[in-house]
């Protein structure tokens, strides 16, 4: 904690504001690797279905006195095998099997919370608070942005060809099970631990919005990745500022402000085209 004092000083801003902004950089980092993977797999929901998927396991380790992680991650993990399940075993398609999942597990989850009877801290679960973030979850985000960028170095190859084509990787004999369970175990685990600090709307958000924006603009796996990353990062820091100066509700103001950034990239990026495409039409 005397480290957040100290930088706190010498940037000359509140301990609030200090630990919003190492926090939303923590988690700017992480979900702009793991983003770039769920959007290239167009599982950008699946961010959405884990982000309500794990309240059953948040409640119940509540009740039982567990660690919220452990709870949370059976439960996030659970949620994505019934989907790929489902998917699977079905002639449904993904995103209905999210549907599905995401709305019966956050039913589930509603249900456990009115009977955990402790509506301040599951509150604080369900739509966080970036400004009361403790240094034991700055610690948590910052061991999960190490594991997270180890194993992303380790297994990139296995990653990045079964993000672009699974049939292909299957016959290089590429596990794509390993890696789509090793995926979602990290996205429920950065999930779980995002979601105490900043709410599910902004653990969405930076999941998607800047690995999204970022593939408007470049050509390879590792440019969206490391783009991703730094706008997730530049997002919370803007959003930070923003918030402060203008009094305004600090988690909300960081999903619109990657939100104008999606929509700067959408009209002028050369590789969406849309200018010219809108051009052409009217001639």
């Amino acid at each position: 904690m005397s480290v957040i004092f100290s930088l706190a000083d010498f940037f000359n801003v509140p301990v609030s504001m200090m630990t919003a902004l190492i926090a939303s950089t923590l988690i700017g980092l992480t979900s702009g690797m793991l983003g770039s993977f769920i959007v290239l797999r167009r599982l950008s929901l699946m961010g959405d279905a884990l982000s309500h998927a794990v309240l059953p396991g948040v409640a119940i380790s509540y009740l039982l006195g567990l660690p919220m992680m452990i709870g949370a991650t059976f439960f996030g993990v659970l949620a994505a095998a019934l989907i790929e399940f489902i998917t699977k075993k079905s002639t449904i398609k993904t995103d209905s099997s999210i549907g599905i999942i995401l709305s019966s597990f956050f039913a589930l989850g509603v249900i456990l919370i009115s009977k955990a009877q402790s509506g301040t801290d599951l509150n604080h679960i369900l739509f966080g608070n970036v400004l009361a973030v403790t240094p034991q979850e700055l610690l948590q985000s910052l061991i999960i942005l190490v594991v997270v960028l180890a194993l992303v170095i380790v297994f990139y190859q296995g990653f990045f060809i079964s993000s672009f084509d699974p049939v292909i990787a299957q016959s290089y004999g590429i596990n794509t099970n390993f890696y789509h369970y090793l995926l979602m175990v990290l996205l429920t685990i950065f999930t779980v631990s995002a979601l105490s600090q900043v709410g599910i709307v902004m653990v969405i958000a930076l999941l998607v919005t800047p690995a999204a924006t970022m593939y408007l603009w470049v050509k390879n796996l590792k440019q969206m990745m490391i783009g991703a990353s730094l706008l997730g990062v530049l997002m919370g820091v803007l959003g930070v500022f923003v918030s402060f100066n203008y009094d305004l509700p600090t988690s909300s103001t960081i999903v619109l402000v990657g939100a104008v950034f999606f929509i700067v990239s959408f009209i002028f990026s050369p590789k969406n085209n849309f200018i010219r495409r809108k051009e052409t039409i009217v001639s």
